[in-house]
């Protein structure tokens, strides 16, 4: 199948960046474009991690805010193991990373990534929905995040969504639990 078919409708739905200091990040994209309110998860939980092929543990600390349409996601990743982050952006400094989409089909959008000759830089569950890194960095100068299509991700994005509708500027950094 083409890829135009294959991804008909596809709607990109967030944008990251690897931070150096998360606090500072999510303070600039509110104080400079008034994006906000942020959810932070402390420790993001994401399992079952490998990294070009090798078991990883990764600590990272994520916020996430809507602007829009589009889904501003922050990582800073606060050990040393490696990883598609630290692929990407060296320890120490911020740059941007990924976009991402929810996949119709999770395997079969994978596999035709790979079979363009992009590498699985990194892969994982967060809960029960599996999440994949496509080194993608040659040909779009980014990374491609798949993430499975499941409800309880797509309603923790809703939540994200739904504070930022007239937000008012007030409790700009939030607990995401």
């Amino acid at each position: 199948m083409s890829a135009p078919a294959l991804f008909a409708g596809r709607d990109y739905l967030q944008q990251a960046w690897v931070v150096a200091d998360l606090d500072q990040a999510m303070r600039q994209w509110t104080e400079v474009c008034g994006v906000g309110p942020f959810f932070v998860l402390e420790k993001a939980p994401m399992e079952n991690l490998v990294h070009r092929g090798k078991p990883i543990q990764l600590d990272c600390r994520v916020g996430l805010a809507q602007a829009g349409r589009t889904q501003i996601e922050l990582i800073q990743q606060r050990c040393d193991s490696p990883s598609i982050y630290r692929d990407r952006v060296p320890k120490g400094q911020s740059g941007f990373h990924h976009i991402a989409a929810f996949c119709n089909d999770y395997d079969r959008e994978l596999a035709h990534y790979q079979s363009l000759d992009n590498a699985l830089g990194m892969a994982g569950t967060f809960g029960d929905m599996r999440f994949a890194y496509v080194d993608t960095s040659a040909t779009l100068d980014c990374v491609l995040e798949l993430l499975e299509d499941k409800p309880v991700v797509r309603d923790f994005f809703a939540m994200i969504s739904a504070a930022a509708v007239n937000w008012d500027g007030t409790h700009p950094v939030r607990p995401a639990s």
